[in-house]
């Protein structure tokens, strides 16, 4: 018997006489196919950082904090405002107002790590030692931003006060009950880390990637005592509480005495309630302490810098208003925003200085674009007609990308309004980047910089198990030359 033989005689019987296991037709269900992936990876996730681009980075940093003297006036001998001098004799002696100011440098930073395996599989697909770190860069600059804009070092929120509760109207779904409520104020560091699902930020232990630990404060204050209200069946809850500068959000806690959840936050100083509370909610014998700076770790950024006391910025609190619903901002009748007046006018008579950009949130600018553009302002829309004449394009809406500030040398500043998606509703922060000319600028050249004892630097850690760990770093801290330059309308009522 010969095998090779025999076994292409099979071969060839069965090409003869196909067996319809063999002849089936292969098609793409079989999965013999190519697997199509677009190499590399797309970035879908957004990456926003318009102070970080702007503000000045200054580096040549030495020891543990920046030291400047500033003067801060000058003050004329007899009347300040009058120099005159008899024939023959000699003025007085002019004094000076001046300050000694130092910023604590700080440490900024991210990590990530890729295993082996995962550097190996990603071969032909994307470089994953780069792509890491690119996006750690970007990560690290994302949380660069959020501290240049609201870090705190140093403005503790504290105790609120006792909120003031009371119940009416009909219609409402509530439940018949004393209902219990104790509200905790957040900084724009404790509104960002905050959430109804996953609760009120207080503190957070973390560890590093070399095994030690440490703990940050979420940016929350310590609870406020409780007040209580009868409330019956088809009536309203409604709460409010003195507003703290500094805060930019409130959570709202209520339950019966001693079991009071997390039902709201707010970016004004009260809430309504008007429907069952939600269960399984944060309780609030989760707060048990002011948690609302990071002193040591972080440094103060410009909205903190303005709403620490003797800043000499700008700050004004809306009212209180109806309980839920705040006071919004107010038309001037005239193409503009009484209360934007008044921050510029203000700043103009005690600084004789103007902000050159408004940071919003997107609620605030549709606020503003619906104060200013009005029938009596002038149409929403716009027509544009192409060139051939035989068509047109309606464009609706629109919305208010600058304003105009007449209190300003030379006739006036256009300033730019623009969103930041950091900035909460309720808040507007109107900043000057730069002294005007009269501030003799060449001196001051910046407001604000970033001073760098070390910038950006990357750490390739040695390898110890079978990963490429990688960290991102700067020292750095936000110097605050002119806190002065800076206005904040916050506790906006949305309408």
């Amino acid at each position: 018997m010969n095998p090779t033989q025999d076994t292409l005689d099979l071969v060839k019987g069965a090409l003869r006489s196909p067996d319809d296991r063999i002849t089936k037709t292969i098609s793409t269900g079989t999965g013999l196919v190519a697997f199509d992936l677009q190499a590399p990876a797309k970035n879908l996730y957004p990456f926003v950082t318009p102070i970080r681009n702007v503000i000045p980075r200054v580096g040549g940093g030495t020891g543990t904090a920046t030291n400047w003297r500033q003067v801060t006036a000058l003050i004329g001998s007899g009347f300040d405002a009058m120099g005159w001098v008899p024939e023959g004799q000699r003025s007085g002696q002019m004094s000076y107002a001046t300050a000694s100011k130092s910023a604590t440098y700080v440490t900024i930073g991210e990590e990530d790590a890729a295993t082996y395996e995962a550097i190996s599989a990603g071969r032909d697909f994307e470089d994953i030692q780069a792509r890491m770190t690119f996006r750690l860069l970007q990560k690290m600059m994302l949380k660069e931003e959020m501290a240049i804009l609201g870090g705190n070092a140093s403005l503790t929120l504290g105790t609120p006060a006792t909120p003031v509760l009371s119940a009416s109207g009909s219609g409402a779904t509530l439940p018949a009950a004393t209902y219990s409520v104790i509200v905790v104020a957040l900084t724009l560091e404790g509104y960002q880390n905050s959430n109804l699902a996953g609760g009120i930020a207080t503190t957070k232990p973390i560890t590093g990637a070399d095994g030690k630990s440490f703990t940050l404060s979420g940016g929350s204050s310590n609870k406020s005592a409780n007040a209580t209200q009868a409330v019956t069946l088809g009536q309203t809850l409604f709460a409010s509480v003195t507003a703290i500068q500094g805060a930019v959000g409130y959570a709202w806690y209520v339950g019966t005495a001693g079991s009071e959840t997390l039902q709201a936050t707010t970016t004004i100083n009260s809430a309504s309630f008007s429907a069952p509370l939600a269960s399984g909610m944060q309780a609030a014998t989760a707060i048990t302490a002011d948690n609302s700076a990071n002193p040591n770790l972080a440094y103060d950024g410009l909205l903190t810098a303005a709403f620490k006391s003797g800043s000499n910025a700008y700050i004004a609190t809306m009212a209180t208003g109806t309980a839920g619903i705040g006071t919004p901002l107010t038309s001037s009748g005239r193409g503009s925003v009484v209360e934007i007046d008044t921050m510029f006018q203000t700043m103009w008579n005690n600084y004789q200085l103007s902000p050159t950009v408004l940071y919003v949130n997107v609620q605030e600018l549709k606020n503003i674009t619906a104060k200013v553009l009005s029938n009596a302002s002038g149409p929403l829309l716009r027509y544009e007609v192409t060139g051939d004449g035989n068509a047109y394009d309606l464009a609706a809406a629109g919305a208010v990308s600058f304003y105009f500030n007449p209190f300003a040398l030379n006739g006036g500043l256009r300033i730019p309004i623009r969103i930041h998606p950091r900035v909460p509703p309720g808040t507007i922060i109107g900043w000057a980047e730069n002294l005007p000319v009269q501030y003799q600028s060449n001196d001051v050249p910046n407001v604000a910089e970033v001073k760098t004892r070390q910038d950006y630097y990357q750490i390739d850690w040695p390898v110890v198990t079978r990963q490429r760990q990688v960290g991102v770093y700067a020292e750095e801290v936000l110097a605050v030359y002119a806190p002065f330059a800076m206005g904040v309308i916050t506790n906006i009522g949305n309408g």
